[in-house]
C-alpha cells in the first residue's frame, strides 16, 4: 500500500530532479535497494554544501538529509527528512545575536549537541523500516559495517529489549508520517573526541521531523517521551525563556567547555521564527528564510576543550616518535613545538604522559593508530582532578603569566634577539624598527658576501655585543641548528647571553595561505632586497616554498624567552607587538609615541647597502619567460590536509596507513592542466588555449584569488583523493577581470576531474591514478571506492604554476 503524498511535497522532488537534470554539482542524487525490500529503489538527495549559506537560495529546500521513492503514479514521497541546514552563531545573517532577537521568539530549547553520527529512521512501508546516515543506506555485504548498519544494531537491540518489532515501529512512524533523528555515540564502532560512558553509548534521539517539504520538528518534550518509549538514550536540554538568557548561559558553558561537569561539542537551539513588528521589512540577508511560526534551528558551538583535546594527542604522538620503536629514544617536552604548549593543562600533560609511557608502555602500543587515545586523556583528566594535578597546572599557569618577569629576573647580561621566521614575514622591518627605538646593534645576514656566510654572520653578532647590550641577530633562524650556532657562540659569556626569539609561527594556517602572504609582499617590496627579489620566472615563490617545508619548530627549551609575532600583524602592529616585548622583557623603558613613528618611517624607507647580483637562471628558463620550466599548472589550495581529515577518517585503515608512512601531501594542490596535453603529434587545442590562461595569472605580480569547495574524501586500496567543486573568484580586485574569465572558460571537462590527492599507497602508485578514481566516482561507475563528506569546508587558492 503507497502512502498519499501530498503535491507539495511531490513538487519539492520534482523541483530537485529538474534541477539535478540542468546542473548536476548543485543537486545530484544516488539510488539504492531498500535493504528491507529490494523492490523498493530509494533516492538520496544531497544539495552543493556551500551553496545552503547563498541568498536567496538556490535550492527548494534546505533540508540535508532527503530519502524519497518514486510512486506508481509518478508522484513523490519523502521516506525519510532531516534537519533543514542550521548554522552557528555569526555563521550566517540570521544567526546574529541581533537578529536572533528580532526574528525568534520563547521558547528556546537548547539541546547537547552529540558527538557522534547521524541516523534517520523512518518508514519504508506501514511494516517496514528504513535507517540510513546522512546520506547513504548501509548495505548487507559491506566489508566493514556502515554507520547506517551501526545505527541498525542498536535499534534491533532496542526494540528486542523492549518486546517491539520493526513492523511494530513501522507503524507508528508511517501513521504519524515522521522522521526519528538520532546520534549513534559508539566508541567501539567509531572513536570521537569526546567518551561515551556504556549508560550513554547507543542511540541518542533528539529529533522527530515530519516528513514534509516544509520543515517541522515535534517539540522536545515528544521526542523524549518517544525515547522512553522506544528504548533510545534522551538527549539533555534545558528550556531558555529569552535569546539573552541563551547568550548568558552559552557564554558561562563557554567557559570551561563543560555542562554539569561533561565536556561538550555545543548545543542546538530550537525554537520558532516571530511574526515580523508592524510595519517592518526585514533583509532577507537578515531575517531566518522561514515564514512566521516556523521552526528553527541555530546552533553554539565551543572550541574548547577540542583543541586542547588535539594537542594533546598530537604530543603523545611527538613524544612516542621521539622515543622511537625500540623505546630507547630520550622523550624531551623541551623539543616540542611551541604552538602545541601554550595551555598550563597541555604543559602539565606533556610531563605526565612522558611518564605514563615509561610506566606502562602497552597501554601506548596502538596509540599511533588512533587507538587508545581517549582512554590516556581520561586518565589525565581523572590525574587533573587530584590534588597534585591542580598543583601542577597551576604552577604552569602562574609560570606562564611570570615566564617574561622571570627571564627579566634571571642573571643576564648581554641579550640576542633572534628572529625565527622566513622570507616576507617582515622580520628585517621590525629590526630596523627596534634599532632605531632602542639603539640595539643590527646586523643582517643577506649583507654577508662570503663563501660560507654562516661563520661571518656568528662573528658580526659577536662583535655587536662588544658595544652593545642587546643584538638583532637577523636571519631566518628557521632551522634548530641556527638557534644553536648562537647559542654556541656565547656560551663563554658570562653572565649568560640571553636569546629572546621574536617567533613568526607557521602552524597558525595553512601552507599555502603563508606562501600567498609572505610572497605577496617580497613581490610588493621589488628589488629592495639584497637577494631575494621577484622575476618573471617566480623563482622566489619556489624559495618560499623551501623555506615553509624545511622549517624546523621552535622549542621552548631553545631560548630563553620567547614573543609571538603575527604574519598577518602589518608593519605597525609588528613593531608594536616587538617594543612591548622589549619594555616587558628587558625592563627598558616605554618608548613614546612618536618615537615609534618615526622609526615605522625609518623601517619603511629602509633601503639595504648590498645588492647582489642576480643568480643566473637555470637551464631551460633563460630567456623564456613565465612558465618556461612548469610542467603544469594548479590551484594551491589554503588547507592543511592532516587536521581536516583525521577527524573524519580516524577511523578508516588506509587514512591511518597513509599517515603512517608519511604519505599525506604536505603541499595539497589541484591539478588544472599538464604540459602533456600540449605535446604529441595532435596536442589539444583548447588544453593550449587553457595553458596560455593559467600562464597569464601565474605571471601576475597579485594573481586573482579563487574559492571553492571541498566535498568529499575518496578511496580505494591504492589512493585517496578530495573533491573540489564550486570554483569561482573569492574578491574583486586588480586581478579581478582575468579571475573572472578564468573561471568562465573553466569547462566541464575540467571541472569534473578537479581534486586534490591526498596520498598513494606507496611510490608505485601514480598519484594520476587520482584522476580516473574521482571521475568514476562522479559517474557513479567507479567499483570497490568509498566515500565520506567533508561538510562545508570553503577553501581559497591561486593559480601557480609547478615543477614537480
Amino acid at each position: 500500500m503507497e502512502k498519499s503524498t501530498s503535491a507539495e511535497d511531490s513538487g519539492l522532488i520534482k523541483e530537485l530532479v529538474a534541477l539535478s537534470h540542468k546542473n548536476g554539482k548543485l543537486v545530484r542524487s544516488s539510488k539504492y535497494a531498500a535493504p528491507a525490500d529490494s523492490r523498493i529503489s530509494v533516492r538520496s538527495w544531497k544539495m552543493q554544501e556551500h551553496k545552503y549559506y547563498v541568498v536567496p537560495s538556490p535550492f527548494p529546500t534546505l533540508a540535508r538529509g532527503l530519502f524519497t521513492v518514486e510512486q506508481e503514479d509518478g508522484e513523490h514521497r519523502i521516506v525519510a527528512r532531516g534537519y533543514d541546514k542550521f548554522f552557528n552563531i555569526g555563521e550566517v545573517g540570521w544567526t546574529t545575536w541581533p537578529s536572533l532577537e528580532a526574528h525568534t521568539e520563547a521558547p528556546y530549547t537548547l539541546s547537547l549537541k552529540s558527538n557522534g553520527c547521524i541516523i534517520f529512521v523512518a518508514a519504508l512501508t506501514p511494516d517496514k523500516l528504513l535507517i540510513t546516515s546522512k546520506h547513504a543506506i548501509g548495505r548487507t555485504n559491506e566489508k566493514k559495517l556502515s554507520h547506517a548498519g551501526a545505527g541498525e544494531g542498536w535499534l534491533r537491540k532496542y526494540l528486542a529489549q523492549k518486546g517491539r518489532t520493526e513492523a511494530d515501529l513501522a507503524a507508528v512512524l508511517w501513521e504519524r508520517n515522521l522522521t526519528a533523528i538520532a546520534e549513534l555515540c559508539d566508541d567501539s564502532f567509531e572513536e570521537h573526541v569526546l567518551a561515551y560512558p556504556p549508560e550513554l553509548t547507543g542511540l541518542h534521539l533528539h529529533g522527530l521531523n515530519e516528513r514534509t517539504k516544509a520543515f517541522t520538528t515535534l517539540p522536545h518534550a515528544e521526542v523524549d517521551a518517544f525515547a522512553a518509549e522506544w528504548g533510545f538514550i534522551q538527549t539533555a536540554s534545558i528550556e531558555l525563556p529569552t535569546v539573552a538568557a541563551v547568550r548568558a548561559f552559552t557564554t558561562d558553558v563557554g567557559k570551561t567547555g563543560a555542562w554539569n561537569g561533561v565536556p561538550v561539542e555545543g548545543f542546538v537551539v530550537r525554537t520558532r521564527v516571530a511574526p515580523p513588528p508592524p510595519g517592518s521589512a526585514p533583509s532577507p540577508r537578515n531575517a531566518p528564510p522561514y515564514p512566521p511560526g516556523s521552526s528553527f534551528f541555530f546552533k553554539v558551538k565551543f572550541d574548547e576543550p577540542y583543541m586542547m583535546y588535539r594537542d594533546w594527542r598530537e604530543v603523545t604522538k611527538a613524544l612516542l616518535s621521539m622515543r622511537g620503536a625500540n623505546g630507547k629514544g630520550t622523550m624531551s617536552v623541551g623539543k616540542l613545538p611551541k604552538g602545541k604548549m601554550r595551555r598550563a593543562e597541555t604543559q602539565a600533560y606533556a610531563r605526565w604522559v612522558v611518564e605514563e609511557i615509561r610506566r606502562d608502555p602497552a597501554a601506548f602500543a596502538e596509540y599511533n593508530d588512533n587507538k587508545g587515545i581517549v582512554a590516556v586523556r581520561e586518565r589525565f583528566l581523572a590525574y587533573l582532578a587530584s590534588d597534585k594535578g591542580k598543583k601542577a597546572v597551576g604552577a604552569f599557569a602562574a609560570q606562564g603569566e611570570g615566564e617574561q618577569s622571570a627571564a627579566t629576573a634571571k642573571e643576564f647580561g648581554k641579550t640576542i634577539i633572534v628572529p625565527v621566521a622566513i622570507p616576507g614575514c617582515g622580520k628585517t622591518a621590525v629590526a630596523v624598527a627596534l634599532s632605531h627605538i632602542f639603539g640595539f646593534g643590527h646586523t643582517q645576514s643577506d649583507d654577508v658576501n662570503a663563501k660560507k656566510a654562516a661563520p661571518v654572520f656568528i662573528k658580526n653578532v659577536t662583535e655587536l655585543l662588544k658595544t652593545h647590550d642587546v643584538v638583532i641577530a637577523d636571519k631566518n633562524n628557521h632551522l634548530q641548528q641556527h638557534r644553536e650556532q648562537l647559542r654556541a657562540a656565547t656560551a663563554s659569556f658570562q653572565p649568560p647571553v640571553r636569546l629572546l626569539a621574536l617567533h613568526w609561527a607557521l602552524d597558525a594556517a595553512p601552507p599555502a595561505t603563508i606562501h600567498r602572504i609572505c610572497a605577496d609582499r617580497v613581490q610588493a617590496r621589488g628589488t629592495n632586497h639584497q637577494t631575494l627579489r621577484p622575476d618573471a620566472q617566480a623563482a622566489h615563490e619556489d624559495v618560499l616554498w623551501t623555506f615553509i617545508t624545511k622549517t624546523e619548530p621552535l622549542a621552548p627549551a631553545e631560548v630563553d624567552a620567547v614573543v609571538d609575532m603575527e604574519l598577518t600583524d602589518d608593519l605597525g602592529a609588528a613593531v608594536q607587538r616587538a617594543v612591548d616585548a622589549c619594555v616587558r622583557i628587558l625592563g627598558l623603558p616605554a618608548p613614546a609615541p612618536e618615537t615609534v613613528q618615526a622609526a615605522l618611517e625609518q623601517a619603511r624607507a629602509y633601503a639595504p647597502r648590498v645588492k647582489k647580483p642576480d643568480a643566473p637562471a637555470p637551464a631551460g628558463k633563460k630567456g623564456k619567460g613565465a612558465g618556461a620550466a612548469v610542467r603544469y599548472f594548479a590551484l594551491l589550495p589554503e588547507v592543511q590536509l592532516a587536521p581536516l581529515l583525521a577527524p573524519v577518517l580516524a577511523d578508516v585503515p588506509f587514512w591511518r596507513a597513509l599517515q603512517g608512512a608519511g604519505r599525506v601531501a604536505a603541499r595539497p594542490h589541484v591539478t588544472l592542466v599538464h604540459k602533456r596535453a600540449l605535446e604529441g603529434d595532435a596536442p589539444d587545442a583548447q588544453a593550449a588555449a587553457f595553458w596560455a590562461r593559467c600562464a597569464g595569472l601565474h605571471a601576475m605580480g597579485a594573481p586573482p584569488l579563487f574559492r571553492f569547495t571541498l566535498g568529499s574524501v575518496v578511496w580505494n586500496e591504492r589512493v585517496m583523493a578530495v573533491t573540489v567543486e564550486g570554483v569561482e573568484l573569492a574578491a574583486e580586485g586588480g586581478a579581478g577581470q582575468a579571475g573572472a574569465e578564468f573561471v568562465s572558460q573553466l569547462q566541464e571537462e575540467v571541472r569534473r576531474r578537479l581534486h586534490i590527492t591526498v596520498g598513494t599507497r606507496d611510490a608505485h602508485v601514480p598519484p594520476v591514478e587520482a584522476k580516473a578514481l574521482v571521475e568514476a566516482w562522479r559517474t557513479g561507475t567507479a567499483t570497490g571506492v568509498q566515500s565520506v563528506e567533508l561538510g562545508r569546508v570553503v577553501a581559497t587558492g591561486r593559480v601557480k604554476g609547478l615543477q614537480m
